[in-house]
C-alpha cells in the first residue's frame, strides 16, 4: 500500500474546461415515489434524495462544472428498498449522494447513509442507524457513524461510531419487556402448589418433631392423665449424658460409613462394567440390579435372613459354615446388615454413572486407551472429574439413606441384636419412643440425627468449594 501522494499546484484534474460562473445543479428531492427523466447540462453533479422508493433514468451528460468535467454521470436503474440507494459517479469532479455511494476520481467524494470513495482527493461518508465506510487514495477519509459501524481508510482517517439507541427488545432501562414485578413472582406462583406439598410433609412433621423434644411427653401424656409442661433443653440433657447414646452413635456412623463406601464401590464398578460388556450381558445385569432395587426393604431382608440361616439357609452349606449362626454375633450381624443394604442400593449409583458415563464423548476416552491408560487410571484421571456433580448428588443421598437405615436392622436383628448391641440411631429412637413411651426423647434422638446429616452434608459441599469443585 503506497503512502499519500502530493497534490499538484493546479487543483483542476486534467481534461476539466473553465469554471462556469453561475452554473447550478438541479436536484429531484422524493418521498416514497420516484426520479425519472431527468437531466441537466452546464452543472454539476446531480443530486438525488430517494426515501424508501426507487430512483430511474435520470442522468447527467455533457455537462461541465467548476472543478472538471461530468462523463458518465449518470443514475440508471438504480431500486431502493428502505436501505439501499443510488449511486452518483463523477470523473474529474464532485458528487454527492443522500443515502447512497459516491464514487469519485480526482476530486471530492461524500455520502450520507452509506459509503463514500475518492482517488486523489476526499471522501467522506456518514450513517444514522446504519453503517458508513469512507476511502480515499492520496488524501483524507472520514466515516461517522450514529448506531452502527464506521470504517474508513486513507491518508489521514478518521472513524467513529456511536450506539444511539437500543433495539426494541431491549429497552434502555436494561429489562426484558414484561419482566417487571409480577415477572419476578411468576416463578414462585408455578412452584407453589409443589411447596404447600412439601411443607405439609415435612415442615410441619419437623416442627411437630421439634416441639415434642421441648415437652415432657410420655403415655401419661398421650390418655390425658397428665397436663404436657414445658422442659426445655431437659431431653437433650438427659440424651447426652446416656453412655448408650454415644455408643449407638458411634456405631450408626462407622456403619453408615462402610455402606456408603460400599455402594458408592459396587455401584460405580458395575457402571463401568456396563461399558464393556456386549448387550446382552449388559441387559441381565440392568434386569438383575433393577430387580433388586425395585423389592422392598423389609421383603428383602426377609430373603436374606433365610439365605443365612443356620440351618436351611444355603450360603452356609455352600461355604462350609455349618450352623453358624451370622446374627449372634455382633460384628458378623453388622457385615450381614451391610451386604443387604449394599444389595438394595448400589442399582442407582450403577444407573446413574452409567448414564453420565455414556453422556461422555467418545474422543475422550479414545485418547485415553490411545495413551495407554488401564480402566483404573482412565476412571480416575478422565470419568470422575467429568462425572463429578453425578457422584456428588448418589453420594450425599447414600449418606443420608444409610445414616438413617432402620428396617434391615430391626428385621435381621430381631430389633437391635442381642443385648442391643447392633442398635443404631434410628432403631434407638424407636425404642426409646414406642417401647419406652418417652415421645419426648425419641422426638429429641430424631432432631440430632436431623442436625447431624444436615451438618454432615453442607460439611462435604463445603469442602467440595473449598477444592474449587464446580457444584
Amino acid at each position: 500500500m503506497s503512502g499519500p501522494t502530493t497534490a499538484p499546484d493546479d487543483p483542476q484534474p486534467p481534461g476539466a474546461s473553465a469554471p462556469a460562473p453561475g452554473a447550478s445543479a438541479p436536484g429531484g428531492s422524493v418521498s416514497g415515489g420516484s426520479v425519472s427523466d431527468a437531466s441537466a447540462s452546464g452543472a454539476s453533479a446531480s443530486d438525488a434524495f430517494v426515501s424508501g422508493a426507487s430512483a430511474s433514468d435520470a442522468s447527467v451528460s455533457g455537462a461541465s462544472a467548476p472543478g472538471g468535467s461530468v462523463s458518465g454521470g449518470s443514475l440508471s436503474d438504480a431500486s431502493l428498498s428502505d436501505a439501499s440507494a443510488s449511486d452518483a459517479s463523477v470523473s474529474g469532479g464532485s458528487g454527492s449522494a443522500v443515502g447512497a455511494s459516491a464514487s469519485v476520481s480526482g476530486g471530492s467524494g461524500s455520502a450520507v447513509g452509506a459509503s463514500a470513495s475518492a482517488s486523489g482527493g476526499s471522501a467522506s461518508a456518514s450513517a444514522s442507524g446504519g453503517s458508513a465506510s469512507a476511502s480515499a487514495s492520496g488524501g483524507s477519509a472520514s466515516a461517522p457513524a450514529s448506531g452502527g459501524s464506521a470504517s474508513a481508510s486513507g491518508a489521514s482517517a478518521s472513524a467513529s461510531a456511536a450506539v444511539s439507541s437500543r433495539p426494541a427488545a431491549f429497552p434502555a432501562s436494561g429489562r426484558r419487556p414484561g419482566r417487571g414485578r409480577r415477572g419476578r413472582w411468576t416463578p414462585w406462583l408455578y412452584l407453589a402448589p409443589a411447596l404447600v406439598v412439601l411443607a405439609g410433609l415435612l415442615v410441619y412433621p419437623v416442627y411437630q418433631l421439634g416441639l415434642i423434644s421441648l415437652l415432657e411427653y410420655t403415655q401419661a401424656q398421650v390418655t390425658g392423665g397428665e397436663p404436657t409442661s414445658f422442659q426445655g433443653l431437659a431431653n437433650y440433657a438427659e440424651l447426652f449424658g446416656d453412655p448408650e447414646f454415644w455408643s449407638v452413635l458411634l456405631a450408626t456412623v462407622v456403619f453408615a460409613a462402610a455402606c456408603v463406601l460400599g455402594t458408592m464401590l459396587v455401584g460405580c464398578s458395575l457402571a463401568v462394567l456396563l461399558t464393556r460388556v456386549r448387550a446382552v450381558p449388559r441387559l441381565t445385569l440392568m434386569l438383575a440390579a433393577l430387580g433388586a432395587w425395585a423389592t422392598p426393604a423389609i421383603t428383602g431382608s426377609t430373603v436374606w435372613v433365610f439365605l443365612f440361616d443356620p440351618d436351611f439357609g444355603p450360603v452356609n452349606r455352600v461355604l462350609g459354615l455349618g450352623d453358624f449362626a451370622w446374627t449372634y454375633g455382633r460384628y458378623s450381624a453388622f457385615a450381614l446388615v451391610f451386604f443387604e443394604v449394599v444389595w438394595c442400593s448400589f442399582p442407582l449409583v450403577m444407573v446413574t454413572t452409567y448414564a453420565g458415563i455414556r453422556a461422555v464423548p467418545g474422543e475422550v476416552l479414545e485418547a485415553a486407551a490411545l495413551d495407554g491408560a488401564s480402566v483404573w487410571r482412565t476412571w480416575r484421571s478422565v470419568l470422575a472429574p467429568m462425572l463429578r456433580p453425578i457422584l456428588i448428588v448418589v453420594t450425599i443421598q447414600s449418606i443420608i439413606w444409610d445414616f438413617k437405615v432402620f428396617t434391615q436392622i430391626y428385621v435381621m436383628t430381631g430389633g437391635g441384636g442381642i443385648a442391643k448391641q447392633n442398635l443404631v440411631l434410628n432403631v434407638y429412637a424407636y425404642q426409646k419412643a414406642f417401647a419406652s413411651s418417652q415421645y419426648s426423647l425419641g422426638s429429641a434422638i430424631g432432631v440430632v440425627m436431623l442436625v447431624i446429616l444436615l451438618g454432615v452434608t453442607l460439611l462435604y459441599l463445603k469442602l467440595l468449594r473449598g477444592k474449587g469443585e464446580e457444584l
